[in-house]
């Protein structure tokens, strides 16, 4: 009754991974993947990568390490999986499914055996440079709200009306939930969306920028570079594919367990430029008949931190309440400052089980067992 999900990049990207580097049970395995994940990478980029060395000095991420910090990532989330692998004693197979956002997905395909680590990993360092280089210009913006749901069609609109303006691109990159969207833009796109807030959305919706550089995938700003169509072109040359994920992906491409023998190169190309879907997964995540999320990769974020804030909110939002009594009764008495959970809960009961959920951090597991 369990899910495994994989992180994806971030500005940080190193987690516990010296620890486990230096650990005397776990060292050999993290030293496998990394050393062959270098010299793939070395390969493809054309120039020496060292990715023991790059966890051994704590170098940070920039844009100028994006090649190095997505194999690093991957390389760590499958050494973390082989560990677990042989805990579970060969069941893994008994999993619901696995889940990864961004490039947790990527991982996710290498792990449930559609395709191996050199065939979709090739595509997408041959683009890194490319897609961190269309990062110079793009900002994030985070649009939220406290109180009503969001209108995803009406963001999409007001972006897409930006966008014709002939100034920048700008454009939804992740369904983070149901009051919070993820937008990324080039120029000042963000900042004229902003503009647009008050006679566009409701009172109470309010955008914050993101510091940091983000290369824009899953947005249409990677087409400037041809990188759906270059994926396109690697993946139908790639052997393999042909196979039924096991377990079944969880992907953020769909929000659903749609991955089957003959859709993987699609699912892979539509990654490069299609909005996450994360909510609608968390959500069909909660739909399924599992009581434990085990979370893999170093240090991992953006899913735990999802799935942590819709638990706080459901169990706020019904404190003082029981859970043997709750019915309609209750909702219908739940007060006011959160509407669009309301609304979730009155359509749907199925968010109620997230303060259930057991939620495992592997990486600190691991380290204080």
């Amino acid at each position: 009754r369990s899910v495994i999900t994989f992180r994806g990049y971030n500005t940080t990207n190193l987690g516990r991974s010296l620890e486990l580097l230096q650990h005397p049970h776990y060292g050999a395995i993290m030293r496998k993947h990394l050393t062959a994940a270098s010299q793939h990478a070395s390969d493809i980029m054309q120039h020496p990568i060292d990715l023991i060395d790059r966890i051994q000095s704590a170098s940070p991420s920039t844009l100028l390490t994006y090649a190095d910090d997505i194999a690093m990532i991957v390389a760590v989330e499958l050494a973390h999986f082989e560990i677990l692998t042989q805990q579970l004693d060969g069941k893994i197979d008994q999993v619901k499914c696995f889940l990864g956002y961004s490039l947790g997905e990527i991982t996710a395909v290498i792990a449930s055996g559609i395709f191996e680590y050199q065939q979709v990993m090739t595509p997408i360092l041959r683009m890194a440079n490319d897609a961190a280089a269309l990062a110079s210009d793009v900002t994030m913006g985070i649009v939220f709200s406290r109180g009503r749901l969001i209108d995803g069609a009406k963001i999409n609109r007001l972006c897409h009306q930006i966008t014709t303006q002939g100034n920048g691109t700008i454009a939804i990159s992740t369904y983070l939930s149901p009051n919070t969207i993820l937008l990324l833009g080039q120029n000042g796109t963000i900042d004229r969306f902003k503009d647009h807030l008050p006679e566009t959305f409701p009172k109470g919706t309010h955008l914050k920028k993101n510091p940091d550089k983000w290369p824009p995938l899953h947005t249409p700003i990677v087409r400037q570079a041809f990188l759906p169509n270059r994926a396109a072109i690697e993946l139908e040359k790639t052997i393999g594919g042909f196979v039924k994920p096991s377990p079944p992906i969880l992907s953020c491409v769909t929000g659903t367990r749609s991955y089957n023998e003959d859709n993987a190169r699609q699912h892979l190309i539509d990654w490069v430029d299609h909005p996450q879907q994360l909510w609608k997964a968390i959500h069909t995540l909660l739909s399924l008949d599992v009581d434990t999320i085990i979370h893999l990769g170093p240090e991992p974020n953006l899913i735990p931190a999802t799935l942590n804030r819709l638990a706080e909110n459901v169990k706020t939002q019904i404190s003082q309440q029981t859970w043997t009594g709750f019915g309609l009764r209750t909702l219908s008495q739940i007060s006011g400052n959160r509407p669009w959970l309301v609304n979730l809960i009155s359509d749907d009961a199925t968010i109620l089980r997230a303060p259930f959920l057991q939620q495992i951090n592997y990486e600190d597991l691991l380290l204080t067992t």
